[in-house]
């Protein structure tokens, strides 16, 4: 029996011992070869992140990609969440974010920071952000992204050889093979939070290695914790991936039934105590995710066979299949391993078990959602992809580790591959001309390269040999992978919404806000045209624009009550150019820019950057009756305003609405009530309301502009089935007449409601506004998680903090304790009986308390085990046996 002390690289082929002095020679000789130093292995780790970074390069290079060409890789979510919680991580690294850690009231007119920290910002590689220049976030983002990823292929690298011992720049090329997979490529390229994912797999199996050989306790724990903290999401799914890793390896080890329970035992603990020190955040995500607005529920339905293979092949591309492609060496090796004759039986049938039962779990309900902890993913249904990846590269190396394949296995390995590529052959995703001819000459590149490497000779023969299967083993892969993350990038571009990187449009936007900025007198809000979905998180103010998975539920009810729009189905909640929540907000200066011209929603208008000044209630006001939660708001969005204000301050017009041709457009048959008003030609509203009042519409179904003639600019509208609607706008003034003729030019089909119209006496909102000015705080203090407010003497009914009543709130008046704040209609409230002059409300994010608990027991259980270890070694050490 070998002893349970001895790494467990080599335990599966030990030969059982024999007695005699030959024995221990040979014992001592395994011994010192298995302890070997490191070089090897640091050495190929330095080979896989330099191909990992030549190949990530030469592929935006050729696709003229950011930063090496003028195509934008601020793609979908990259640049309306990504990029801007870094720029906004920037900002509380140098001090200049409004808020901190626990709210950033930059977004959502105030949101929890926590949550969205530890989803988008919380790796350690995100701290990087903070060396360089405010202006090159887009750059320092993309730098990141290499350094992830080209450390993922650093770690898998550094594992292989760990696992068992081989060529180190055979263990570099599978650790680029790795992280140049086919899911980081077309996926997690752009969803740069996930690439800490990748890295978490073969650190995590690491750890298990040193579980089961019972070494580097602590630092296995450390790293948990830290691939936890960095994306739990992803993280979660690599620690199933290395608890199927450690129980393979479990069953492949010489041990004994308890030596491989305690080995067990061992991994479990250490994944516990790490998983526990990461509880802080990682509960307050969770508690997070329980808050938010309601995402789209998705039923699963598996891939094709035919899709599913074709991406094992190199340049093809689509969203909502598995990436699995990992180059066609990685491949054939795997597919290699079942017939590789060196390969002890156990370990190739074992990995290629394994590998196949991994992909099978990605077709079946069950399986899939327990990869994705239970829910099925809006958007792509396969983000798991990259543990599949990860053991196909670590059956790879098995199959070249015990020595390369032979002819027998290589022959059966090119069997199955052409097989492969028959079958996806009838897959659409090759139906580009350039997808079967590459596949075809990277299997010729790759077959070769391993034949060459099996020939068995001596001397200055065998060197060039095995230098030219190096030279084309490696050019085939940093070939192939090229073409893959150029094709993948170029495709993504093409059907995916893109952004400009920062630039003279951020930079206009910026500087009026900080000249305008007047934080917590009143907000800034950096307008209605955006231009990305967290325009207040990369060019500053205090807006209602804000965008992240963790979106309050009560944000976005109360926002969409006040005819405010929102795209991503309700997550995406956009600001809100209109003079009464400016009020209820105090958003006291607003930004107004041109439409943005890196989009082609809305022509170019001639303008430019302007800032209006508005005179608002300070942000906590009294008002004289008690508050109500968000489902007291009606129908109409203009009433739900005037309950919020106080006053009632619009007319609500009836309306009269015609096509082109003058007729009365038909009613809408669906789910969205109203008129149907389409293309081409202009349709009409017709209304009467007071002279001089401020005319607004709300259709926020309706996509095209509408206008009252005369009026300076237009109001934009963007809306589609599903996923957007759009904002109240203004559109213009009534005129002397009082008849108010509203044009509409519609994009595509739309629908205006009963009700669509309000005008706005801006006489009556003066006159609110004078009376929450009058009754409202004289002095208002915030800092991260607190607001203060001074109260005129005798203030009775409800204090309203303009705040969303987020999950966190506690309040309390005077000397007496914080309560949970009550709800007006949405926003922060708090009872007043006149006895009190002060208001103090602090933040503490749900689930803070429980995870810091949790943290807290773990850390001291891992001390205390710390300890007792340390006991323990120096009573063997004074006390050694007989």
């Amino acid at each position: 029996m070998v002893s349970p002390s001895l790494p467990l690289t080599e335990q599966a082929t030990q030969a059982t011992p024999s007695p005699g002095a030959a024995h221990g020679t040979r014992t001592r000789l395994r011994l010192r070869l298995l302890r070997r130093p490191a070089g090897p292995a640091g050495t190929a780790a330095l080979l896989a992140a330099a191909l990992t970074l030549a190949v990530l390069c030469a592929g935006d290079i050729i696709a003229r990609s950011y930063p090496f060409g003028s195509r934008t890789r601020s793609v979908n979510d990259l640049g309306n969440q990504y990029v801007p919680f870094h720029a906004h991580l920037w900002d509380l690294l140098h001090g200049r974010a409004d808020g901190g850690l626990l709210v950033n009231w930059q977004s959502g007119y105030g949101s929890s920071f926590l949550p969205d920290l530890g989803t988008y910002v919380s790796s350690p590689f995100a701290l990087l952000v903070g060396v360089f220049p405010r202006d090159e976030i887009d750059l320092a983002v993309y730098v990141i992204t290499l350094l992830k990823v080209a450390s993922a292929g650093a770690a898998m690298a550094y594992l292989l050889l760990r696992m068992r011992p081989g060529r180190w720049w055979a263990a570099g090329l599978l650790g680029a093979s790795y992280a140049l997979c086919g899911w980081t490529l077309a996926s997690a390229i752009y969803n740069v939070m996930w690439l800490d994912g990748l890295l978490a797999l073969p650190l995590l199996c690491l750890v298990g290695e040193w579980a089961l050989n019972d070494r580097r306790r602590v630092l296995g724990v450390i790293i948990v914790a830290l691939v936890w903290i960095a994306n739990f999401y992803t993280a979660y799914m690599a620690t199933l991936a290395a608890g199927l890793v450690v129980l393979l390896r479990l069953w492949l080890a010489d041990l004994d039934r308890r030596q491989r329970l305690a080995a067990a035992g061992r991994a479990v603990l250490t994944m516990a105590l790490g998983v526990g020190l990461a509880a802080p955040l990682v509960v307050v995500v969770y508690f997070g995710t329980k808050h938010a607005y309601p995402g789209v529920v998705r039923t699963f339905v598996p891939s094709s066979t035919e899709d599913m293979v074709a991406r094992l092949l190199p340049t093809t591309y689509n969203f909502g299949t598995p990436a699995i492609y990992v180059g066609t060496t990685a491949l054939l090796l795997a597919l290699a391993l079942p017939f590789h004759r060196k390969v002890p039986r156990p370990v190739r049938y074992g990995w290629t078990l394994l590998a196949v039962a991994v992909a099978l779990s990605f077709q079946w309900g069950p399986t899939h959602l327990l990869w994705h902890a239970f829910s099925t993913p809006n958007g792509s249904s396969y983000r798991q992809t990259f543990v599949l990846c990860g053991l196909l590269v670590i059956a790879a190396w098995h199959a070249l580790a015990y020595g390369p394949p032979g002819r027998r296995a290589l022959g059966a390995a090119g069997g199955l591959l052409a097989l492969i590529i028959a079958v996806a052959s009838r897959s659409a995703l090759t139906d580009r001309s350039f997808v079967l001819p590459l596949a075809l000459l990277a299997a010729a590149g790759a077959l070769c390269g391993l034949a060459l490497l099996a020939r068995h000779h001596s001397g200055r023969r065998k060197t060039v040999l095995a230098g030219l299967a190096v030279t084309l083993l490696i050019g085939t892969q940093v070939a192939e992978a090229t073409a893959t993350s150029a094709v993948a990038t170029r495709l993504r571009f093409g059907h995916l919404d893109d952004y400009a990187p920062w630039g003279p449009r951020q930079q206009q936007q910026a500087d009026a806000i900080a000249e305008a900025d007047g934080w917590p007198r009143h907000r800034t809000d950096p307008g209605r045209e955006q231009t990305v979905g967290n325009d207040p998180l990369m060019v500053g103010g205090q807006g209602a624009q804000y965008y992240s998975s963790l979106t309050a539920d009560v944000l976005s009810r109360t926002l969409i009550a006040l005819g405010g729009g929102y795209t991503s189905r309700g997550r995406n909640i956009q600001s809100l150019d209109n003079a009464v929540t400016d009020a209820i907000f105090a958003v006291g200066a607003r930004v107004h820019s041109p439409p943005d011209p890196h989009q082609g929603w809305f022509p170019q208008d001639g303008t430019k950057a302007t800032v209006t000044r508005q005179d608002v209630p300070p942000l906590v006001t009294v008002r004289p009756t008690a508050g109500a939660n968000v489902s007291a708001f009606g129908p109409s969005p203009y009433r739900n305003q005037e309950l919020l204000l106080g006053a009632r301050v619009y007319t609500v017009p009836p309306i009269t609405v015609r096509t082109p041709s003058g007729k009365q457009p038909q009613r809408s048959g669906d789910s969205r009530p109203g008129l149907r008003v389409n293309g081409p030609g202009k349709s009409t509203i017709t209304a009467t309301c007071r002279p001089g009042s401020e005319a607004y519409l709300w259709a926020p179904h309706f996509a095209g502009t509408a206008s009252i003639a005369g009026a300076r600019t237009p109001g934009r509208f963007r809306s589609d089935p599903g996923t957007k609607i759009a904002a109240i706008e203004p559109v213009g003034t009534v005129p002397a007449s009082g008849r108010l003729r509203i044009e509409l030019s519609p994009n595509g089909p739309g629908v205006v409601p009963e009700g669509a119209v309000g005008c706005l006496d801006t006489g009556r909102l003066r006159a609110a506004v004078d009376r929450l000015k009058t009754t409202g705080a004289t002095k208002v203090s915030v800092s991260d998680g607190t607001i203060r407010a001074e109260l005129p003497p005798g203030s009775k009914g409800t204090a309203v903090v303009a705040a969303p009543r987020i999950a966190g709130w506690r309040c309390a008046t005077g000397a007496a304790d914080a309560v949970p704040a009550k709800q007006y209609y949405g926003l922060i409230a708090v009872p007043l009986d006149g006895s009190s002059t002060s208001l103090t409300c602090t933040f503490h994010p749900p689930g803070l308390r429980l995870g810091g608990a949790v943290g807290a027991a773990s850390l001291l259980t891992l001390i205390a085990l710390s300890v007792l270890a340390a006991v323990r070694r120096r009573r063997a050490h004074h006390h050694p046996s007989a």
